[in-house]
């Protein structure tokens, strides 16, 4: 298994090396293959660290790669991301809130993840559809305070919505 440590983050064990050639191929470097940009979506679904590096200079293509994931999925169907919050979010680059923006963003993506974690362990359900299948469940099989938990995320979600505009003056 060829693979690399993460020099960026430390905490990051191994990752799976994809090399990305001039003719938009993508090398896998662990099953020494080509692969499509849909495998390197399943992998990253699977939580395989994953890296994507330029094949001739080595330079990090990981971001674009993972963004023209998401720009594939947004296409393919249900786009999560209404035309309004593409455009809000394109408001902030170059904003002074960019950075704190992006974190808020995903700290509270974390903490959605978290929280669904938690519930399939909870409820015994496991697996991508996890959630779907959760929520198709009859309010007395869902799972012990589910209810008040997910209360509980929304919550703290408004509440640090809220001080991040009130640092602006703005409230609700």
């Amino acid at each position: 298994m060829t693979t690399t440590e993460n020099s960026t983050n430390p905490s990051a064990s191994k990752q799976r090396v994809i090399k990305k050639y001039p003719n938009r191929r993508l090398y896998d470097t662990d099953t020494s293959s080509y692969i499509t940009l849909a495998e390197v979506r399943q992998l990253v679904i699977e939580r395989e660290p994953v890296v994507v590096r330029d094949a001739k200079s080595g330079e990090d293509l990981t971001r674009s790669i993972l963004l023209q994931i998401i720009l594939e999925e947004e296409a393919g169907g249900a786009p999560m991301f209404s035309e309004a919050m593409l455009a809000n979010i394109i408001r902030f680059y170059g904003h002074a809130m960019q950075g704190y923006m992006g974190s808020y963003i995903e700290k509270n993506v974390q903490m959605f993840t978290d929280f669904q974690n938690k519930m399939s362990e909870q409820s015994g359900v496991g697996g991508s559809d996890a959630w779907a299948k959760m929520m198709q469940m009859p309010n007395p099989m869902m799972p012990a305070g589910y209810t008040e938990q997910m209360q509980k995320m929304q919550e703290q979600m408004q509440k640090q919505t809220e001080q991040m505009m009130s640092m602006f003056g703005l409230k609700r």
